[in-house]
């Protein structure tokens, strides 16, 4: 195992990528209200940088709610194909416009149009309601381009503690630990 775990993460990532199946960058995103109660979805992962791991989402959804009640959070990637998973916790922020905005216009027509008309969370009447939607905004954008809306945008997690999981025979996991401290990070071996 490395010293540093954004390193670790990056060596089993690319494994992931190259040998870990389908959506390598599916990570559970576990998220808890003012009251301590937890939700769970599957959400993707779009970039590694030395402070921390990014997502996007509309900062109107349920989890967007529930990290400006509660700036903590826990993700986790799991590539069964590997039997290799890694869980991270740590502090979410949000990240600057220039990057959503980059991010954004890195997508897909479809996926911009998407992202412009959804009411992520909201109860919509049914899937027609969604389609024309999509279609109006298709029709009034013409061949223009969609600008970023501001209720959609990216967060990072910061990490203070990971653990990196890999399956052996008998239940007899191995299981890493990294826990930040002020001078780096201790690294501890758990039970399975």
């Amino acid at each position: 195992m490395h010293k540093d775990p954004m390193k670790q993460f990056r060596l089993w990532f690319e494994l992931a990528k190259q040998n870990g199946g389908h959506e390598p960058e599916a990570m559970a995103l576990a998220t808890a209200d003012d009251k301590g109660r937890p939700s769970v979805r599957m959400v993707l992962f779009r970039d590694i940088k030395p402070d921390g791991f990014y997502f996007f989402t509309n900062f109107e959804s349920r989890k967007a709610m529930h990290l400006r009640s509660n700036r903590y959070a826990a993700l986790l990637f799991y590539w069964p194909g590997l039997y290799l998973q890694v869980r991270m916790e740590g502090k979410i922020k949000k990240v600057a416009a220039k990057l959503s905005d980059d991010y954004f216009h890195s997508r897909p027509l479809g996926s911009r149009i998407s992202a412009s008309i959804s009411p992520q969370s909201s109860v919509i009447p049914d899937r027609l309601f969604l389609e024309a939607m999509h279609e109006s905004f298709s029709n009034d954008l013409g061949s223009g381009d969609p600008e970023r809306p501001a209720n959609w945008g990216g967060y990072m997690l910061i990490p203070n503690r990971f653990e990196f999981w890999t399956g052996r025979e008998n239940r007899l996991h191995d299981r890493i630990q990294y826990r930040k401290i002020k001078s780096g990070w201790i690294i501890e071996r758990l039970a399975p």
